[in-house]
Formats: structure tokens, C-alpha cells, sequence
């Protein structure tokens, strides 16, 4: 028996295949995970460079008070990347007084799939030379949810994480 056993030690047929059973699963892992955060950093510059397009043309139409679903549709639009866009994107805005500073509130409000009632968010359109901040929230599901970087995000019990991208403007004279 230690003679068999010798002979298997001295062996070195099979130690490629061993080390392809190593290697190609840490591969993959860092495969999915790159295409995961290239596929989460498109659709968050989407998101940023829609909210930047729509709060511009607020700014410059002066006396323009579109509404949250107006606004949504609008965003919507200019992000062709982000997944059932309407349905996941969830407006924020509130009037600051740059001289009294408080502080964005940390609690940024989402939508949650999982829940029935979707939650209210404040939406205030400000008077003449008022800070507003506009804070969008999209909700959307890992590519790879269970496998290296996806498994890693916060995500509600829905399975969705968010992306939030925030946007301050001056309420323009009309």
C-alpha cells in the first residue's frame, strides 16, 4: 500500500487540471464583476447626465414648475440605459436656505418593489432665488446577483439596489 501511495506522490499527471480548477473559477468571479460595475457605472452616468439635462432646461426656462411624473418622463427619456426607468426612478426636491445651512437629509427616499404602497417623497418647487436640490433615486436589479460584485450590493427585499445622483439649482427670477 505505501509502494501505491509513493507512486501517486511521484506522479505529475493532472497538477494543469488542478490548477484549472483553481484558477477559472476566481477568473469568472472577476469576469461578471467587471462587467457588473462597467454595465452600474454606465447606468449611473446615465442617470447623472439626464438629471443634469433636465435640471438645465428648468433653469433656463424661466417660470417652468414641471411636475414630479413631468420630470420622471423627462429623466426617462435622456437615460435610455436604466431598466423600467419609469416605474424605478423616485424624485426629490426641497428648497434649502444657503445662509441657515442644514444639511441634505441623509434619509434618501427610494421605491421599493416589495412593497405595496410605494413611499412620498417631498417635492416643493421653490420660489425666486431659491435653492433647490433634486435628488434622484433608481432602483435596479445586479446583473449577476449572487456572484462577486453583485452579491456585494445593498439591495432591499426586492433584490434591487439603488443609485442616487443629486443635483443643486438656483430657482431663476421670472
Amino acid at each position: 500500500m505505501t509502494s501505491l501511495f509513493r507512486r501517486f506522490r511521484e506522479r505529475e499527471e493532472g497538477h494543469v487540471t488542478t490548477e484549472f480548477a483553481i484558477m477559472v473559477p476566481i477568473l469568472l468571479v472577476t469576469l461578471l464583476s467587471s462587467v457588473e460595475l462597467g454595465i452600474t457605472t454606465l447606468r449611473y452616468s446615465m442617470l447623472e447626465r439626464s438629471l443634469d439635462i433636465v435640471v438645465r432646461d428648468i433653469r433656463l426656462n424661466t417660470g417652468y414648475n414641471p411636475s414630479h411624473d413631468e420630470m420622471v418622463t423627462r429623466i426617462c427619456q435622456e437615460a435610455t440605459m436604466l431598466p423600467d426607468c419609469e416605474t424605478n426612478l423616485k424624485l426629490e426636491m426641497v428648497a434649502l436656505d444657503p445662509r441657515n445651512w442644514t444639511g441634505i437629509p441623509n434619509d434618501t427616499i427610494c421605491t421599493d418593489q416589495s412593497l405595496e404602497v410605494q413611499p412620498v417623497t417631498t417635492f416643493t418647487q421653490g420660489t425666486e432665488n431659491q435653492l433647490m436640490v433634486l435628488r434622484a433615486c433608481a432602483k435596479m436589479a445586479p446583473l449577476f446577483p449572487t456572484t462577486g460584485l453583485g452579491s456585494h450590493f445593498a439591495k432591499d427585499e426586492s433584490g434591487d439596489f439603488a443609485q442616487v445622483v443629486t443635483n443643486a439649482f438656483v430657482q431663476e427670477p421670472r
